[in-house]
């Protein structure tokens, strides 16, 4: 069977004014395929303050993959890898080749007339166990987490992650620390054990800082800290972790399956947290899941761009013992976000279903891609970095 990519199109869409949750998605680029004979299959790109630079890398995956067979996608992805040098230290090249591997998954599977999951060998769960994040905006003191997280835990779910550190960067005063813990012992004071509490430290820290947080905030047995040392300080995480006994959780900066198996054999790390938007797809994805697996470790995927990314992670989850649990944005995403996708997965107490259609097995509503396309960066806040949950950012100053 050969099925050649015709046309390869990239929709710049967003809502620049209405993106509380995550204002660093208020961009998105979804990659649209059509193959010679019609079939349409999507992907989708992390944006990040990076939304230009993905576009521009996204064309120049486009001249490697437009006109090749798309049932060829391990040859097409080794016909980018070989021509693009700074790859595995490129989140936008990478992130491109994420979105079209996705595509060509997409594609494959509406061929062949089976879900993506079935093609990696079938399920191993029919759902997927998801914590909710994006729901505290505007949150600052404990009784903020805690009316907040109530109107959370009334959907069903049981876990939630959060960043309690404020305007704290790099280092840690003796008041943000404390406001810290104060946040999270009062969380685990009103729900005890019913609600899993994950600590988002976003890489934001310096090891002195670091090594206070954690010490802080590990008497409160969360279920994992993510990122608590900034990203090129990777080689202190062993040492960090042998001071605390809540796992340490990191990925989502990681871009591809040897330097995840670099931080898994060097037991830097205890959770990992690959992204298959910026891990060079589901292709990847499944590879680095194995190598996980390979030393008993458990994988809960960062998750926080969009619906396509979604139907995407859950593919794979779905079929892979060692996951856990699945971020989940959906239930804080605007309205226009919501209705991307017009079906294929659900949120059912606290849990992600597919519906099990072919392919990716979502239906993606082009009226939205038409309505709401929209060109250049995401808008930059003087006030708070966009990598935060909006409004977060204690008042509105650097520590």
């Amino acid at each position: 069977m050969t099925q050649k990519i015709r046309d390869v199109e990239i929709f710049e869409i967003g809502d620049l004014s209405n993106e509380l949750s995550s204002p660093w998605s208020s961009t998105m680029l979804i990659l649209r395929l059509t193959t010679d004979d019609g079939k349409v299959g999507y992907g989708q790109a992390p944006t990040t303050l990076m939304t230009l630079p993905v576009l521009e890398s996204l064309n120049e995956v486009k001249r490697s993959f437009q006109g090749k067979d798309v049932f060829s996608l391990g040859k097409n992805i080794m016909d980018f890898y070989k021509n693009s040098f700074y790859l595995s230290r490129s989140m936008e090249a990478t992130s491109a080749l994420s979105a079209f591997d996705i595509a060509s998954w997409d594609l494959i599977g509406k061929y062949v007339g089976e879900p993506i999951f079935n093609l990696l060998g079938g399920t191993v769960r029919d759902k997927a166990r998801m914590y909710a994040n994006g729901w505290y905006s505007g949150c600052k003191t404990p009784d903020d987490f805690v009316t907040r997280a109530k109107i959370v835990a009334k959907k069903g779910i049981t876990a939630i992650k959060f960043d309690p550190f404020g305007s704290a960067y790099d280092h840690i005063d003796r008041e943000s620390l404390q406001n810290a813990s104060s946040i999270v012992e009062a969380l685990r004071n009103e729900f005890d054990f019913s609600l899993d509490l994950l600590i988002e430290f976003h890489g934001r820290f310096s090891m002195d800082a670091a090594v206070k947080a954690t010490a802080e905030l590990d008497k409160y047995s969360c279920m994992f800290f993510e990122e608590p040392l900034h990203p090129e300080l990777e080689d202190l995480l062993p040492v960090l972790r042998s001071r605390i006994s809540t796992p340490v959780a990191l990925g989502e900066r990681i871009l591809n399956a040897r330097d995840f198996a670099r931080n898994i054999y060097g037991e830097k790390v205890d959770i990992i947290q690959p992204d298959v938007t910026n891990c060079r797809g589901i292709t990847e994805l499944r590879n680095i899941y194995a190598i996980a697996d390979s030393r008993g470790m458990p994988v809960a995927p960062h998750n926080a761009f969009g619906p396509v990314q979604t139907a995407a992670t859950l593919n794979v989850d779905l079929t892979m013992q060692n996951f856990i649990i699945q971020e989940s944005f959906e239930e804080y995403w605007p309205e226009w976000k919501k209705k991307i996708v017009k079906s294929g997965y659900s949120i059912e107490n606290g849990y992600l279903r597919l519906a099990g259609k072919e392919g990716l097995g979502i239906v993606i509503d082009e009226k939205i891609l038409d309505e709401h396309q929209i060109k250049g960066m995401e808008p930059l806040n003087p006030s708070e970095p966009p990598w935060v949950v909006s409004d977060t950012w204690k008042n509105g100053e650097d520590n």
